[in-house]
């Protein structure tokens, strides 16, 4: 397994802590508009409860890494992801790549799929946003629909493009969990092998024949909005993973809570960035998920996707 990058230098996949990785979540960001100026995690402000909340999962759990998918347009603070990553002692991987085309910055709009992936392959190889920081991953590269937008669609091809002259993997972004099969025929046929997609938020598309063809085809599905039950209830998500785990698919499976504004954390009241491991996982335990398969989703599987490694999941 090839070198993880993350926000304080690189680290060996086996020199990870055993302990679960929290495969999709936001630390720092900025999504905020008009209609919606609550889609925040500011980073003075709420950093020290996002400290907070990490240390206490590392000494509860042995929380071993955080993937961070806050991307280019999203409010992406690289210096305010070390220094949470340090205070908190918990490893963290940033990410680089464009949101869906409603919070795209100026530059998808007029540039090329080649001018496009330069951008992404500068920062994933020299350091971003005028730091040292190399990010970790491409991601959460966004659609909002089934179907990409022409914007979208570039943003996708340069993401194949960054990947592949990188060794690293894509994360996407399939609002409310429609477009995933758009999504993975883009990009493998832009030449990335499906181990190395993760297509995003399919815990809110109630499709079990969807993801077991996906999954069969070798991408990694992303169980990852756990806990907001705003957008769908903890028991279909439940339900959907069984069901995804009875057909063979465990080694296909990434788990995550998405925390995305300040409402989601625990002291404003929401699930917190434990969520997953504080109650989600009792109830698949209840449900007879065994504690290797628990290990395998939670743990083996996001440092092999990290990794970009092969089909087969490790030893």
């Amino acid at each position: 397994m090839s070198t993880l990058h993350t926000v304080l230098g690189p680290l060996a996949p086996w020199l990870v802590r055993e302990g679960p990785v929290l495969a999709h979540e936001h630390l720092v960001l900025d999504l905020r508009r008009p209609e919606d100026p609550a889609a925040v995690l500011d980073a003075e402000a709420d950093g020290p409860a996002v400290v907070r909340e990490l240390t206490s999962l590392r000494e509860e759990f042995g929380l071993a890494l955080v993937v961070e998918l806050t991307c280019r347009g999203m409010g992406r603070d690289l210096a305010a992801l070390a220094r949470i990553s340090r205070a908190s002692g918990v490893p963290v991987v940033a990410a680089t790549g464009w949101y869906h085309q409603a919070f795209h910055p100026p530059e998808p709009a007029g540039a090329t799929v080649e001018e496009l992936t330069a951008v992404l392959v500068e920062e994933l190889t020299g350091g971003a946003d005028g730091t040292a920081v190399r990010p970790g991953v491409i991601g959460e590269i966004g659609t909002g629909g089934t179907e990409p937008t022409p914007a979208e669609a570039r943003v996708l091809r340069a993401a194949a493009g960054a990947a592949l002259a990188t060794g690293l993997s894509v994360v996407t972004h399939a609002r409310l969990g429609r477009g995933g099969r758009a999504q993975l025929d883009l990009l493998t046929g832009a030449g990335l092998p499906p181990y190395r997609v993760c297509l995003g938020h399919q815990d809110l598309l109630d499709d079990p024949a969807e993801h077991r063809a996906l999954a069969a085809e070798g991408a990694y599905v992303a169980f990852d909005t756990v806990g907001k039950a705003a957008y769908r209830a903890d028991e279909d998500r439940l339900r959907l993973l069984l069901a995804l785990v009875e057909a063979g698919h465990a080694d296909r499976v990434l788990l995550s809570g998405d925390v995305s504004r300040r409402g989601y954390l625990r002291s404003a009241g929401g699930p917190g960035y434990g969520y997953l491991l504080r109650g989600f996982l009792d109830r698949l335990r209840a449900a007879g998920v065994d504690a290797p398969l628990i290990d395998l989703m939670t743990r083996r599987n996001p440092l092999r996707f990290l990794a970009g490694a092969g089909a087969e999941p490790p030893a």
